[in-house]
């Protein structure tokens, strides 16, 4: 199978030192690129062996390092909670990364975006059971598709169906995106989403619901605002002209 990684928050996380190599709180980030590269390709390689214990990997994608993401267009509170202090190497880091792995990177659009239309692509021509999509992001679970969560609480390599990709969307649709900042049905939880859409089974009847939410919620601005969650959540898979080699 194929896999398509989504390097950025390994990429990140290759920038911190470890607990013990720490002289103060202040002093969490490496200041050696290389040394954070090492990390980087150390931790991928552990990732991919556990997954290939489970299917055989035939090629590997790499994406990190988009620019210039359009969703700041469209509200210019897009992950503006994002306020903590950045590795100063982490640009450099991606640059390596690039560099090394022929990685795969957008312009104008997310590493997401680029991920879900290489998904996208390989799925149209080879079929669902041909490509896993590697990520800690829980907003590739709105594809049908296999998804191989690495985070070391979970691990685990799971196939989302139809059904459940569109509860998962229409779930995040009430409930928003705390990490992006994305804040929209104010006191509807994922209990409430849950029991709201557990009987829905088709994308209308989901689609529906939530609708009918937010004008209870924002009365005569819900389309507008339904408009523009679903234009903040939904990842794009026809990003051809923005994909960067």
């Amino acid at each position: 199978m194929k896999v398509i990684f989504d390097a950025d928050s390994l990429i990140y996380a290759s920038c911190f030192k470890k607990k013990e190599d720490r002289d103060n709180d202040e002093d969490l980030f490496e200041t050696d690129v290389d040394v954070a590269f090492n990390k980087f390709s150390e931790g991928m390689g552990k990732l991919l062996a556990f997954l290939e214990e489970q299917v055989p990997i035939d090629e590997v994608i790499v994406c990190n390092g988009s620019k210039n993401n359009f969703r700041k267009d469209i509200t210019p509170t897009y992950k503006l909670n994002r306020t903590q202090k950045r590795p100063e190497i982490l640009t450099e880091l991606h640059e390596l990364v690039k560099l090394s792995y022929n990685s795969i990177w957008g312009d104008g659009v997310e590493t997401d975006d680029v991920v879900a239309t290489l998904w996208a692509e390989e799925v149209e021509k080879n079929g669902v059971d041909s490509v896993i999509i590697m990520s800690l992001d829980k907003d590739y679970k709105q594809f049908p598709c296999w998804f191989y969560d690495y985070n070391y609480k979970r691990r685990e390599l799971v196939k989302i169906s139809e059904e459940e990709a569109y509860r998962n969307f229409y779930s995040q649709m009430i409930v928003g995106d705390s990490a992006d900042n994305i804040k929209v049905c104010k006191g509807y939880g994922k209990v409430y989403a849950s029991k709201l859409l557990k009987e829905a089974k088709t994308e209308y009847s989901m689609l529906n619901k939530t609708y009918r939410l937010y004008k209870e919620v924002y009365g005569e601005e819900a389309k507008a605002m339904f408009k523009q969650t679903k234009s903040l959540l939904t990842l794009k898979t026809d990003c051809y002209d923005q994909i960067k080699r």
